[in-house]
């Protein structure tokens, strides 16, 4: 009962607010700076015409390709695979070993109309990343041990 009344009691003081501290106002008039001495600078128009030629619009290009790299020493298991038409549509795929031993699967489209529209899957079991500890490989000291 006494923290309920402590806490409204702490309530309604919070809520008025700090009041606004009052400074006097200064004895002094406000700085009076005098126009500056130099001209404000004049810039020529450019010595160069504009361009009288657009830039054309090309049509899109129809492609194709994929790439993939599996390196099981250093874990590495990525692969990419991409289509487009000659509308503009793209489609393709990308896939990615995870540290936690899942492989991320992303398929995905792309046009002017919808944009990058992306489908994410995981495949495999999520498991616990623990780093195989190896010792570092260095040589014995050269110089004798103290006896």
């Amino acid at each position: 009962m006494k923290f309920i009344i402590l806490a409204a009691l702490v309530a309604t003081v919070a809520s008025q607010g700090y009041p606004k501290p009052q400074y006097p106002t200064p004895a002094y008039p406000a700085p009076a700076y005098p126009a500056p001495a130099y001209k404000a600078p004049a810039y020529p128009t450019p010595a160069y015409p504009s361009p009288s030629y657009k830039t054309p619009e090309y049509a899109p290009m129809p492609y194709s390709f994929n790439w993939a790299v599996k390196d099981d020493p250093s874990y590495n298991d990525y692969a990419h695979q991409e289509t487009a038409d000659d509308k503009g549509y793209v489609t393709g795929s990308y896939r990615t070993l995870l540290p936690d031993g899942r492989t991320q699967i992303v398929n995905y489209k792309a046009d002017d109309y919808t944009g990058y529209v992306a489908d994410v899957k995981y495949e495999g079991e999520a498991k616990e990343y623990k780093p195989a500890y190896k010792p570092a490989g260095y040589p014995s000291p050269a110089y004798p041990s103290p006896a």
